[in-house]
């Protein structure tokens, strides 16, 4: 007899273009995707608001938005987001939680938007490397890697950076544990290299320690890429560690709504993760 299938569920979701400069389609109608595509739980995770104009992403910048007005959005994200959470608590479960960010003056304000708005957990993830954006563009991320002295020199001060937002937040999930390697061709090869090995090895040794949960980011397909967040000889160190692992989508839009969650779960349970899926609660 076969055994059931996994239940749908995506970790690191929901992110609106009501909420979120870079995405589109409102919230609810995230939710009522994710309700018609039969998921379980979802975790609705948008982006924190920058402290500060100069960390405003590109498009917040083009849209004219500026931090205070980030942040009024971000208090309205969290208040629409309870509100659905009761709303479609009979159909799926939602918990509520938002992206961290790890630029200077960060982990003091995150401490406030925890103490303010009581998310249910937050992801932590990175997107900055000594300030500067490494996923904006290929350009941005060749010109970091230069300024840092190479593209190994990128790679160390990333895992550092979230050696260091693990210790300080101690994030319930963490998010696309290996970002870094967003533009970069050669990154299987550079996974290789002895000191980010280690320092791979030392951040899920400190995750398998405060036992947080991964996410299993399949946004790089729909981007045309060939492997998740997770890459694939991370993945295995993960599994080595026994350290819980859950799916994300990472959607963006309506369209995105569960993009490739089905790939990801085969690819996990023929590594042989628990399917039984651990909540960020």
């Amino acid at each position: 007899m076969n055994a059931p299938a996994p239940p749908l569920v995506s970790i690191h979701g929901a992110h609106s273009g009501e909420f979120c400069t870079h995405a589109s389609d409102n919230l609810e109608e995230l939710v009522q995707a994710y309700i018609s595509k039969g998921f379980s739980w979802v975790g609705i995770t948008e982006h924190m608001p920058p402290t500060k104009d100069r960390f405003r992403y590109p498009d917040e910048v083009d849209a004219g938005l500026d931090a205070a007005g980030l942040y009024r959005r971000f208090a309205r994200y969290m208040t629409t987001a309870r509100a659905l959470q009761k709303k479609y608590a009979h159909q799926i479960t939602l918990y509520v939680g938002f992206e961290t960010e790890t630029y200077s003056g960060a982990y003091p304000f995150i401490d406030q938007l925890v103490s303010t708005f009581a998310p249910d957990y937050i992801v932590g993830s990175v997107h900055h490397v000594k300030d500067m954006g490494i996923d904006w563009s290929p350009a941005t991320y060749k010109r970091i890697a230069q300024r840092l002295g190479g593209m190994e020199a990128l790679y160390r001060a990333y895992f550092d950076l979230q050696y260091e937002m693990l210790n300080r937040l101690k994030p319930q999930v963490v998010g696309h544990f290996d970002l870094v390697r967003i533009f970069d061709r050669a990154y299987h090869q550079r996974l290789q290299i002895e000191s980010i090995q280690r320092r791979i090895q030392r951040n899920l040794e400190l995750i398998k320690r405060l036992n947080l949960i991964m996410d299993f980011n399949l946004r790089p397909l729909a981007r045309g890429e060939t492997e998740p967040y997770i890459a694939r000889p991370i993945l295995e160190r993960v599994r080595a560690l026994n350290i819980p692992v859950v799916p994300g989508d990472d959607a963006h839009d309506v369209a995105t709504v569960g993009l490739h969650i089905q790939e990801g779960i085969r690819l996990l349970q023929k590594m042989g993760f628990n399917t039984d899926w651990r909540t960020p609660l």
